[in-house]
């Protein structure tokens, strides 16, 4: 395991970081565990998009080598003195950024790093974070992308193949796409303070994730909770060996709500700091969202509208992080998120 020497300090300008009551692990509900090599992976991995919109992955393919030097080499650049972070960022959206989270007014417990996968696509913010790192880190920041693109394929194939969906790329395609609008975020949540009537901080608020999938590795730090349908929230226990993944709006829309986008947020610790590197499979940003024909073919029974991936990346921007952004993209309303209000 990894982690930074002496804790590192975050910006004071904001003082006022959400709190919230711990919850235990529950092991009468264990996360779905999924071994990529198993015959009848496809299978599992369309129950658990069903019934949690989560999942754990085991035999992956990631070499554990690849893992760990990218995660060092986060931690190296979040050790550095805050000036030279504040150099990368603020974030627009890519870049270093601190407690806030967007631009709307959420902050948490968290510093972070967001890069785009598409290198042609390279920001200011982006050429800064690499100049306070050595050519190290952007080789594992490199190398640690094209793997976990082919890792996304790989599941969102074998979901297609599940569903008995034609052709077997019909969702991964769009990751693969060179214009793909895809990133790679690297948070640290430094060990927190003790709170009074044992709460703790918020590290990073609850949400939702917009792309088509999430694919995601921390430490071994806990933290991370997800929320079940019945609106309880449950703590996952972290795996710095396995990858997590999420079923995003989009694949939710494409899915027609078969697949439920999966509410999470990560609590601080107050003994170890965490460090999460998450990859976001989605979209080239003109391609058009909307209810796959072969598992929805009349538009009369369609739960959403039809929209494209640079419409709906825009309103998610522009809305505070706990909104249900799909509402307005919905052609009715789902039962299923009235029920939880």
């Amino acid at each position: 395991m990894v982690v930074l020497s002496q804790p590192v300090a975050l910006d004071n300008h904001i003082s006022v970081i959400p709190t919230y009551t711990p919850v235990p692990v529950f092991t009468s509900q264990p996360i779905p565990v999924v071994d990529l090599t198993d015959p009848e992976a496809k299978t599992l991995i369309v129950k658990a998009c069903e019934e949690f919109g989560f999942f754990k992955v085991v035999n992956h393919g990631v070499r554990d080598d690849l893992m760990t030097r990218l995660e060092q080499e986060a931690i190296r650049f979040f050790a550095l003195p805050q000036s030279l972070k504040n150099q990368a960022g603020p974030p627009e959206p890519y870049g270093y950024g601190s407690k806030r989270i967007g631009p709307n007014g959420d902050v948490g417990w968290i510093e972070y790093i967001l890069l785009n996968a598409n290198p042609q696509l390279s920001t200011p913010n982006t050429s800064d974070v690499f100049g306070q790192t050595p050519q190290i880190f952007r080789e594992a920041v490199d190398e640690y992308m094209h793997e976990l693109k082919e890792v996304s394929c790989k599941v969102l194939e074998m979901v297609t193949e599940g569903l008995g969906i034609e052709p077997r790329d019909t969702l991964s395609k769009m990751v693969r796409d060179e214009k793909s609008d895809s990133c790679l975020r690297l948070n640290h949540y430094p060990t927190a303070e003790e709170e009074a009537e044992n709460m703790v901080k918020v590290g990073f608020g609850e949400h939702t994730d917009p792309q088509i999938i999430s694919v995601l590795r921390s430490n071994d730090t806990a933290g991370l909770q997800i929320c079940m349908k019945d609106g309880s929230w449950v703590a996952v226990p972290p795996d710095h060996s396995s990858f997590f993944i999420n079923v995003g709006d989009a694949l939710q829309v494409m899915t027609n709500g078969r697949f439920k986008s999966v509410k999470h947020r990560v609590l601080a610790d107050t003994r170890r700091s965490r460090v999460s590197m998450i990859y976001f499979g989605g979209p080239p940003l003109s391609e058009k969202i909307a209810p796959l024909s072969c598992l929805v073919p009349k538009q009369d029974d369609w739960l959403y509208k039809e929209f494209t991936w640079s419409q709906y990346k825009s309103s998610a921007y522009k809305s505070k992080l706990g909104d249900y952004r799909l509402g307005l993209f919905e052609k009715q309303p789902l039962l299923t998120h009235m029920s939880n209000e």
